[in-house]
């Protein structure tokens, strides 16, 4: 089976997840100069903040990086287009199928990573075509699915045999590097970890959230709406929670309107600070070079 690091013309098996908000120019064009793929995080950008953002990301790295869909975004068929018009190297999705364009990206020479909640759909994805698939275990940050990583990822390895498989969901440090390596998965994808990194465009209150954190710090809230999200336990989310036991769908969206911006604006109280359990593993910020490095040199 190919490598991932062959797969994907990177130096190091370790991609930046898309982060909403946060995994901008700055942020992946760091990540793919020190050796990983940087991905732009798509879920909230318009078509022509894509390009400009995948514009920006090729005048600061001649490296290949990638860019997230989310599967769900009032955007997403538009933004294929400038995918298409753009073509970056690699392309990574979330929050749905992309069984219907993934010929057409590959035809223009697209790599293609989905990622999955459960090893059936990553066999879907294997036979429609996929060049990898992400794993993502319910510890990470964001939006979640449902299993956790280990079983996650040790499920959809005894599954998918001809295409790299990828693990992502508290992993943070070498130590959970070489867990998931040692399991079998062809690399990683990491979300939290970059969000303390000195080049995550974002308030340093977002950075010192994570800082602070411990391993408990974080809550899942959502999932009675089928939108499971896990963010930092604060004001925002204590409301959230009520408003989830109480039913009252209407009075989350309102609460969760925004809230992301806010979080990266530096509004503690009222902010959804999006961030994995194994923020509490994170004790400082660092470079995205010196990131990477410590993890997979």
């Amino acid at each position: 089976m190919i490598s991932l690091e062959e797969l994907l013309s990177i130096e190091y098996p370790i991609i930046q997840g898309g982060m909403a908000r946060v995994a901008k120019a700055p942020l992946v064009a760091a990540v793919s100069e020190a050796g990983g793929l940087g991905v732009l995080g798509g879920a909230a950008m318009t078509p022509e903040e894509l390009r400009d953002q995948i514009r920006e990301v090729r005048r600061n790295t001649s490296k290949p990086f990638g860019v997230n869909l989310m599967l769900q975004s009032e955007f997403w068929q538009d933004q294929i287009k400038v995918v298409l018009e753009e073509k970056p190297p690699v392309i990574t999705t979330g929050a749905g199928n992309p069984s219907s364009f993934m010929k057409t990206l590959k035809e223009k020479g697209i790599k293609i990573l989905p990622l999955v909640g459960s090893a059936n759909q990553a066999l879907l994805l294997e036979k429609a075509g996929a060049d990898g698939v992400i794993a993502e275990g319910k510890e990470s940050g964001g939006h979640i699915g449902d299993v956790t990583t280990i079983v996650l990822v040790n499920a959809v390895l005894k599954s998918v045999t001809n295409i790299p498989v990828i693990a992502a969901g508290g992993i943070v440090d070498k130590d959970s590097y070489r867990a998931m390596r040692a399991m079998g998965a062809a690399g990683v994808q990491m979300g939290t970890r970059f969000v303390a990194s000195e080049e995550a465009p974002i308030s340093s209150a977002y950075k010192d959230v994570v800082l602070k954190a411990n391993e408990r710090s974080t809550v899942e809230v959502g999932r009675r709406f089928k939108h499971a999200v896990r963010i930092w336990r604060n004001q925002l989310a204590q409301k959230l929670i009520e408003a989830e036991y109480n039913g009252d769908e209407e009075t989350f969206s309102n609460l969760m309107l925004g809230a992301l911006i806010r979080a990266v604006e530096g509004d503690l109280e009222n902010g959804a600070f999006m961030m994995g359990q194994s923020a509490g593993l994170i004790k400082e910020i660092l470079p995205v070079k010196d990131i990477i490095k410590s993890i997979a040199a």
